[in-house]
């Protein structure tokens, strides 16, 4: 086996699965580590107690709080990484999202550069992603040079009538951009009935347009990619000076291996990837790797997310229920100056979930009573980033997460707002009337939207990454992951961590004088051609 690249990527998630297929084609040796294996098809995978409930996909990995109690994160190791569990809804981050905005709970940051970067890499990842949606029905939708790859996915009967009764009372309610990898994309368009347990499931139909899907596979499929699984990286040598990394320890079953390249490529999620430079302190680098700065594992965001359901009148028999979205008050609200966030349908709730929610208001009913009462939503708002907010090793080399929550104001807002719109729903619509609300908020163990622990910027003092994304100590090292978020809007991320691997990968390439495939010059001239017209 050779032990010696060009590249290695360490982890196979929407940061690295989407870096690989971008470099796969450059003829490069790469080598692709990820710390997981392949999920299995099986039934269980659309089994909401084994999945839900059972946790059936997670490790059983503790991490800590502030206050030193341990809790089970919501992580996935696994070849594709958190995009096998993922909803794929696939948004582009906002132009507001790029700059200094004012919040409940403080100002968000600018990015370093404004959203006409990302724009053209926005448009290869929805195309490699197969977004379906269509443009122009979303009030805070960015500029974007083509329609969607794919047209939206058909509201079934009750999202078509919320719809029309949402547009009724003035709203601007809107298909959800959603990344679906259908047999009828080339032809009619249906929407995806047989993907009932579609969101935090992984998909045994490949439906799904997730990383190892949509990038991985395609990668692998060349002689100069491997990929080794269940490899935990353990840490990043470097040589003797410590301004590069030569070499990465890693633990393959049960037995440490050490592999060498010229780049290295870190994916592993905002947490794990600020544990590994952490891990990887050595006497040139005490504090730990890239942390000349003091800023490796701060400025954690995690977003504010939970589910709202609402137990109405009306009949819901929709299978695939994630298709709609709105975000009228993701800039304020007629009684908000300052921005709230958005709300998107979410996959219906699993059995255990709904008769908790509903015990005490709807006693003795059933599961399948009940789900013909809920629309399940979800919303988001933005949190803000906080040098507090940190992730730290405890002495054993336990991961630590402090994290308190900001800009909460906001997110409670959402939820008074989203119960106001059926206030007026039901004005219009008897059905709609008399809603009861049940919920959930994700709690610090939430980490499906994991952000901002290695931020990037122009000022090393300020940041761990410049603005191609490698690390302003060490020559050879670039983070693709969301770590490199200096803000985190209130969208879900993965469509920008795809972009942005992009945008990197491009960076690579031309800064590295390599070749890239046919296939992706061929893409990306279409794209940079548009941008320039």
């Amino acid at each position: 086996m050779k032990t010696k690249y060009d590249i290695i990527i360490i982890g196979t998630g929407s940061g690295g699965g989407t870096i690989a297929k971008k470099l796969a084609g450059t003829g490069k040796r790469i080598l692709i580590l990820e710390r997981g294996g392949f999920i299995p098809k099986e039934k269980q995978n659309w089994d909401p107690h084994e999945v839900v409930n059972l946790g059936r996909y997670r490790p059983k990995e503790y991490w800590y709080d502030k206050d030193d109690k341990p809790f089970l994160p919501y992580i996935h190791y696994n070849v594709g990484g958190n995009s096998k569990m993922y909803g794929a809804a696939l948004f582009r981050f906002r132009e507001s999202d790029f700059k200094e905005v004012d919040h409940y709970g403080g100002t968000s940051p600018a990015w370093p550069f404004g959203y006409e970067t990302l724009r053209p890499y926005y448009d290869l990842a929805e195309k490699m992603y197969h977004v379906h949606g269509r443009r122009g029905v979303d009030p805070t939708e960015p500029p974007a040079s083509f329609e969607y790859p794919l047209p939206q996915l058909p509201y079934e009967p009750l999202i078509k009538d919320l719809d029309a009764k949402m547009k009724q009372i003035g709203l601007q309610p809107f298909p959800l951009p959603m990344g679906v990898n259908l047999p009828q994309d080339t032809g009619k368009n249906v929407s995806p009935l047989v993907l009932e347990n579609f969101d935090g499931f992984p998909d045994l139909t490949d439906s799904k347009a997730d990383a190892q899907t949509m990038a991985l596979n395609h990668a692998l499929k060349l002689d100069n990619v491997q990929m080794i699984t269940h490899a935990y990286v353990e840490k990043l040598i470097t040589e003797e000076s410590g301004t590069k990394v030569i070499a990465v320890k890693a633990i393959v079953e049960g037995e440490e291996v050490f592999y060498s390249a010229d780049t290295f490529i870190v994916a592993c999620g905002a947490v794990n990837s600020a544990a590994l430079f952490l891990r990887s302190a050595n006497h040139n680098h005490p504090n730990g790797l890239a942390n000349s700065s003091g800023q490796v594992g701060r400025n954690l965001m995690l977003h504010h997310n939970g589910c709202l359901v609402a137990f109405t009148k009306k009949k819901n028999d929709c299978v695939f229920q994630k298709s709609l979205g709105l975000a009228d008050f993701y800039h304020g609200a007629d009684d908000s100056a300052l921005p709230l966030g958005e709300i998107q349908l979410m996959g219906r709730n699993d059995p255990e979930t709904i008769l908790w929610m509903a015990e005490d208001i709807f006693p003795g009913k059933t599961y399948d009573e009940l789900k013909e009462m809920t629309i399940d939503f979800w919303l988001t708002a933005e949190d803000l980033p906080s040098a507090d907010n940190r992730v730290t090793l405890k002495e054993d080399g336990s991961i630590k997460v402090d994290y308190t929550r900001t800009n909460y104001t906001a997110f409670e807002k959402l939820k008074d707002k989203l119960k106001q719109v059926f206030e007026r729903l039901g004005e219009i619509d008897e059905d709609y009337k008399g809603v009861q609300w049940k919920g959930y908020d994700l709690d610090v163990s939430g980490m499906s939207h994991q952000n901002g622990t290695l931020r990037f910027g122009a000022d090393p003092s300020t940041s761990v990454l410049d603005l191609n994304c490698r690390t302003h100590d060490l020559d050879n090292v670039y983070v693709v992951d969301a770590s490199f978020f200096p803000s985190c809007g209130a969208f879900n991320p993965a469509l920008t961590i795809a972009a942005n691997a992009l945008r990197v990968g491009d960076h690579i390439i031309r800064s590295h004088t390599l070749d890239a495939s046919p296939e992706e010059m061929e893409a990306e001239q279409l794209v940079m051609d548009e941008h320039k017209n």
